[in-house]
């Protein structure tokens, strides 16, 4: 296992839509591996392929609170089946956008369906943070980040200071 490279806005990789995996096999399996290492290691909550470079319709995830045992579970393929009328807000935030929050509202749940670590079909649904976090995972399979639910006003801010922010990375002594 590997911790790989985050990409972070505004990078134009991010907005690249994923492609579906063929198959899932031991190559992807590693793939997933370094994703929850990087993951785990970023801190976060959960990870898509193309956040570290890879455009495959993957998602690792691990909803566990600190002090709790790790429960990884992984995506491949997602798709949602259905979403509820009804909506809740959660503050989120991104590995791709670091150190920046901002509440977004999205359907209060989701039926989803999806390819497990080992390639069986599983079909299952989420609410709450789980149902929240699978829907911002999947928003970056099609290129779209947290941000983009926000204000043209309230990005464009975001995306000013992660610029700022990346050039004076740039500027500091290895």
């Amino acid at each position: 296992m590997a911790i790989r490279e985050i990409i972070t806005a505004p990078d134009p990789r991010l907005k690249e839509v994923s492609k579906p995996v063929d198959k899932v096999d031991d190559g992807l399996r590693a793939l997933m591996d370094d994703m929850l290492e990087t993951m785990y290691a970023a801190p976060g909550i959960g990870l898509a392929a193309i956040q570290v470079g890879v455009p495959k319709q993957v998602i690792v995830m691990d909803l566990a609170r600190d002090g709790e045992k790790p429960a990884p579970r992984y995506f491949i393929n997602p798709e949602i089946l259905w979403t509820s009328d009804d909506t809740a807000v959660y503050e989120e935030g991104c590995l791709s956008v670091p150190d920046m929050y901002e509440d977004v509202e999205r359907p209060a749940r989701c039926r989803v369906r999806y390819l497990d670590y080992q390639g069986e079909i599983r079909e299952e649904e989420c609410d709450e943070l789980l149902a929240t976090c699978l829907q911002h995972e999947m928003d970056h399979l099609k290129g779209i980040l947290f941000i983009d639910h926000l204000s043209r006003v309230k990005r464009s801010m975001m995306l000013k200071k992660l610029i700022k922010q990346k050039k004076l990375q740039e500027k500091e002594p290895a």
